[in-house]
């Protein structure tokens, strides 16, 4: 099949990469523009577009889908369909109408729940046990077209967002090729069965130990490895990478109730949180033992203030 692809980060490059090994002509990529990156905001390209020219494939890198400019190159190539997965922008219907069978997505959630940017995070955050990948035929929604294929996938315990997202990709990567090589029977979504999610905001990631235990230990693993749960300390932030919610008395919120070689334990609104790795501004991240051996985290100190 000739696939006129567009996606942006490692999701959509892990299908991209299934779709070439699988035999189909990729005639044209459709990626954001390169944008600064990291810590040193070095301008680097899209890892879709790293590897669309790995390939020799044709890279487009609009501002908007609907440049005049982008439809007419798309409408050239004359594609079997278009493969959608994780651009960032809305997909018009000038670009929908054009392919033969139109624009299919991969979308890492089991549509309807959690239609939108974030899926990933918001099922997280949810303490969601099951999520899984949808491939659909995109319509002028968002999220909002029929279903061509769904697979579940269990969410883990310990699973943060990168993590979770690593294997929604490569099962996104095994959907897509098999939507594209077996023709596929489309069914409606049911929206009265219909959840958001929105694209995560960075406030969101500041921990409130207000809040249980339960909460803060999803609120670390849905923002890891972007944008990093966190709370100040001494006037400056720490970012929490792992920890684990457990059991026990509710004390004052924010109270380090212990800090050894097994994790520092903070009192949380309901329960406590044993924090397994953190970084300081500055510094890099460390598991607890580390962490301590150069910081002066004791019992009795505060955080959240």
């Amino acid at each position: 099949m000739k696939i006129v692809f567009a996606g942006t980060p490692g999701f959509a490059a892990t299908a991209l990469d299934a779709i070439i090994a699988a035999g189909h002509t990729v005639l044209s990529v459709l990626t954001q523009p390169d944008r600064p990156v990291g810590r040193g905001r070095r301008v680097r390209p899209s890892l879709v577009k790293v590897l669309a020219e790995k390939h020799g494939v044709p890279v487009l890198q609009p501002a908007s889908l609907a440049d005049a400019a982008v439809v007419d190159a798309v409408r050239a190539v004359r594609a079997d369909a278009m493969v959608v997965a994780a651009y960032g922008m809305l997909v018009p219907r000038s670009l929908l109408e054009l392919p033969v069978h139109g624009c299919i997505n991969i979308h890492a959630s089991l549509l309807p729940r959690w239609r939108g940017a974030a899926p990933i995070q918001r099922a997280l955050l949810a303490g969601d046990e099951t999520t899984g990948i949808t491939i659909m035929q995109m319509d002028e929604g968002l999220d909002t077209g029929p279903i061509l294929l769904q697979q579940a996938l269990s969410i883990n315990r310990d699973d943060t967002a990168g993590a979770l997202g690593d294997r929604l990709a490569a099962l996104g990567a095994t959907l897509i090729v098999e939507a594209l090589n077996t023709p596929c029977a489309p069914r409606p979504q049911d929206p009265a069965h219909a959840t958001y999610a929105s694209k995560i905001d960075r406030g969101e990631a500041q921990i409130h130990w207000r809040d249980s235990a339960t909460a803060i230990d999803r609120q670390v693993r849905a923002f890891n490895p972007a944008p990093g749960a966190y709370t100040s300390w001494h006037e400056g932030l720490l970012k929490i990478w792992r920890a684990r919610g457990e059991e026990g008395a509710s004390r004052d919120p924010g109270l380090v109730m212990a800090a050894n070689a097994s994790g520092i334990i903070v009192a949380c609104g309901a329960g406590t949180l044993r924090i397994l790795e953190l970084q300081r501004a500055g510094g890099k991240p460390l598991p607890a033992r580390a962490f301590l051996a150069g910081c002066d985290i004791v019992p009795g100190a505060r955080l959240g203030e």
